[in-house]
């Protein structure tokens, strides 16, 4: 117990280091015009306004998170990951809906690697049996290392979930630098009509919930991969 009670308040020193983001007092009113309700922004740290330090922010915290992320320079460079992904793991069959990107990387795909398309209709227990599951996104959050999925963009609830692992594909446009930004976004392309399913993946599924002891894909996908193109 003493060795656990020395770590955690030496990480609560640590912390203390790190002034909060700002003072607790009087929030400020909601900006004229915004799309969100409260001015989440002013509490969380600030995250530097150029794109490619936004990248490099959302690179440094999913190697913190255990989520593998990869810029490709290209769809065709993408396809080549995700069938190096393939050929590893001796994947018989992957998962996927139709998207813009998903269809384009797809036909990158080696012929011997099958391909389940859930347009077609799918039995939940087939798609768990996939080897990985193939989703678009809303955005990537620069300031969490989330992926924002929604059931639009990731075709439907089940296919970021079931298979043990999940390759997200998203633009470099598609790096936004905090969660007020992301809400922002989601706030403008939906406005009335949200989505029944909003989801924000923080790493592979984990619990800690036995013996503190770190398990992965608990809860869902073991593993995360994420795809970033021009």
């Amino acid at each position: 117990m003493n060795g656990d009670r020395t770590a955690i308040l030496g990480r609560i020193r640590e912390a203390l280091r790190e002034p909060a983001p700002r003072h607790h007092d009087k929030p400020a009113a909601v900006p004229a015009g915004s799309l969100t309700s409260a001015p989440f922004r002013e509490w969380l740290p600030a995250v530097e306004p150029l794109p490619k330090d936004r990248i490099a922010l959302f690179a440094k915290l999913s190697e913190m998170l255990r989520t593998e992320f990869v810029e490709c320079s290209s769809v065709k460079a993408a396809g080549d990951h995700i069938a190096g992904l393939a050929e590893a793991g001796a994947w018989k069959r992957i998962a996927l809906h139709a998207g813009e990107l998903t269809v384009a990387v797809a036909a990158e795909l080696p012929a011997n690697l099958a391909q389940m398309k859930l347009e077609a209709g799918y039995d939940k227990r087939e798609l768990e049996a996939c080897d990985a599951g193939f989703t678009e996104c809303e955005c990537l959050v620069a300031q969490t290392g989330s992926v924002c999925v929604t059931s639009p963009s990731s075709g439907g609830r089940a296919l970021s979930v079931l298979p043990p692992h999940h390759i997200a594909i998203a633009r470099r446009s598609q790096v936004v630098a905090d969660l007020t930004a992301a809400y922002e976004l989601l706030a403008a392309k939906y406005r009335d009509r949200y989505p029944s399913f909003i989801s924000f993946i923080t790493g592979p599924s984990r619990t800690g919930d036995i013996e503190r002891i770190l398990v992965l894909g608990a809860h869902g996908p073991k593993r995360l991969t994420v795809l970033l193109v021009p």
